[in-house]
């Protein structure tokens, strides 16, 4: 499958071990994104360790350096939900922000509210709210297997009884 060449102000969502770091394209090869300021281009799997910073900075690198040896796409999907910024207004806005050391938090300042700020003017991240509805599920059908066993529980100590 052929990767279209991304546009200036196009999402990129790059597949790393665990989860999607995001950039924005701006043109000639480049991306903007957050990465921790320990972080190097390419880190990979190593860039896990930016869930554990509470500051980013703003970065303007090569897509291939970024990406490193992880595949990547174009992933503009709220384009149906919001309406793009124009792409100029976004090379700008994310141009004027590097260099910035900014806040940065896992579950509401991260990488992929930050590219989608810059795209739709709305920080969200799918990420977080999948994990949030993952956990939620998690600890619901936890609370369900100890009823049930509990249930199992009285009933066979009725049953003895």
């Amino acid at each position: 499958m052929d990767q279209p060449e991304p546009k200036p102000g196009d999402l990129i969502e790059i597949f790393r071990p665990i989860y999607s770091h995001w950039a924005i394209y701006v043109g000639d090869g480049y991306v903007i994104h957050l990465a921790p300021p320990s972080e190097f281009a390419g880190a990979g799997a190593a860039s896990i360790m930016s869930a554990l910073t509470d500051k980013a900075i703003v970065k303007k690198e090569l897509l291939c350096d970024v990406a490193g040896k992880d595949k990547y796409q174009v992933n503009n999907k709220h384009d149906g939900e919001y309406t793009p910024l124009p792409p100029s207004k976004i090379v700008k806005r994310a141009e004027e922000l590097v260099g910035q050391e900014v806040l940065y938090k896992l579950t509401s300042e991260n990488c992929e509210h930050f590219v989608n700020e810059l795209r739709y003017g709305v920080s969200r991240s799918d990420q977080v709210t999948d994990a949030i509805k993952a956990a939620s599920i998690a600890a619901g059908l936890g609370l369900a297997t100890v009823g049930l066993i509990g249930l199992m529980c009285s009933r066979n100590k009725k049953q003895k009884q």
